[in-house]
């Protein structure tokens, strides 16, 4: 064991727990791959683990993975993809490395160590391939549109007819054509464009972007007899798809996530209010009541 200040000492088992855990997930996930993928996991893996025995010559104790993590990141990687598993962990090594500074001085190695983390940070961005961010515009183009077009159809609905039962099935088959009609348009759009992204799976994830929008922003009006009670929900069902789809795209694509959630949030909420508003004028000038 090395000498070193309390402090450094800390900041060092902090290093060394994070180290190990990493070396944990890469390595479990390099079980899950095929080709370049797996050998790039195994060889970081390994780095993290000669990083940690560095670190453990000065703490001068042996350390566990954190197992929870090792299993919420695997978990993340099954659900949601390996690349957004992999960058929101490697966020959270991105404000640890801001210590680097700290110890650069008492420790010689923590310049090279930081140096082969931002050569791992590279390597994952130039190699990870994911069927699913291929199609990420898909997904973005019925996500955004079933947002846009039925929380706006939903608010008009709710006026203008009056009942949660009758708005739900109004908003079922609107969503339902409305899905078929962006898959086919997706379909036709990438058929006409030359790339390497098959027009049936664009197609078939627009599609699937459309209908779970639609099954989340339907189903309070299956549940709630007051259909305003209904709409409220739906909104906020609809703040949740927002942030959570915005969360995921900042992540993987590195992007601001306040701007681009304010401004998606504002097109939906700003949409369902102008169609509330036309609800409520086609129920009052048409004299309809359900």
């Amino acid at each position: 064991m090395k000498s070193v200040t309390e402090e450094t000492r800390s900041i060092l088992l902090e290093f060394q727990r994070t180290e190990i855990t990493e070396h944990a997930i890469y390595s479990a996930l390099a079980g899950r791959l095929k080709g370049p993928n797996r050998d790039l996991f195994r060889r970081i893996a390994e780095d993290e683990k000669r990083h940690a025995s560095v670190w453990e010559r000065y703490t001068g104790v042996s350390l566990s993975p954190d197992r929870w993590k090792v299993v919420l990141f695997v978990l993340l990687a099954m659900v949601m993809g390996i690349t957004f598993a992999i960058k929101l962990m490697e966020k959270g090594e991105e404000r640890a490395e801001k210590n680097y500074g700290a110890v650069k001085e008492a420790i010689p190695e923590a310049a090279e160590i930081l140096r082969e983390e931002t050569e791992h940070e590279a390597a994952l961005a130039d190699l990870i391939d994911e069927e699913r961010l291929r199609y990420m515009s898909s997904m973005i183009l019925g996500l955004n549109d079933a947002l846009v077009e039925l929380t706006g159809a939903l608010a008009g609905f709710t006026f203008a007819l009056g009942s949660g039962k009758v708005v739900a099935m109004a908003g079922s088959i609107t969503g339902i054509a409305a899905a078929l009609s962006m898959s086919a348009s997706e379909y036709l759009s990438q058929k006409s464009e030359e790339g390497d992204r098959k027009p049936l799976k664009a197609a078939v994830y627009t599609g699937i972007a459309y209908l779970g929008t639609v099954v989340v922003l339907v189903f309070p009006y299956m549940v709630f007899d007051s259909p305003f009670a209904a709409l409220a929900l739906t909104l906020l069902n609809g703040v949740g798809i927002i942030l959570f789809f915005t969360f995921f795209m900042s992540v993987v694509r590195d992007a601001p996530f306040r701007k681009s959630f304010l401004e998606m949030l504002s097109i939906s909420l700003g949409v369902a209010g102008i169609s509330f508003l036309i609800g409520y004028l086609a129920r009052l000038f048409l004299g309809v009541e359900l």
